[in-house]
């Protein structure tokens, strides 16, 4: 890692938020130059982030905050539309979605749960 990507991590959580197939940790970003909502998760032992869009409409994603696995915790699921998403990739795997959905860079080191910012992606300024 070079010293410009190292300060490019923005820390999330702690990887033991994350539990796989269970409640996700949201957070916001700059996207492409708009505020945007965000949620990590957990699947199979990995870290995932996505942008808290569905592909069909832009629309959020989760049931109740911060859920988006269906009741089998392997698939995300649109609660407005019913279009389902492979949790590893955000690849649609059902539903009416176009394309998948926006991932957002992570990365888990010594316990923590970093996302990157990189184009298009920046930390909210306050």
């Amino acid at each position: 890692m070079n010293p410009t990507e190292g300060d490019a991590l923005q820390a999330l959580c702690n990887g033991r938020d994350l539990v796989s197939g269970g409640v996700a940790v949201p957070f916001d970003v700059m996207y492409a130059g708009q505020s945007c909502r965000a949620f990590a998760i957990r699947f199979r032992g990995q870290v995932h982030a996505y942008l808290n869009r569905c592909a069909h409409v832009a629309m959020e994603m989760d049931w109740q905050p911060n859920r988006f696995f269906d009741d089998s915790g392997q698939w995300l699921l649109c609660a407005t539309h019913g279009a389902t998403y492979e949790p590893a990739s955000g690849a649609c795997s059902g539903g009416p979605c176009r394309g998948g959905l926006v991932t957002v860079p992570l990365v888990e080191r010594d316990g923590v749960v970093f996302w990157q910012a990189q184009y298009p992606f920046q930390p909210l300024v306050f």
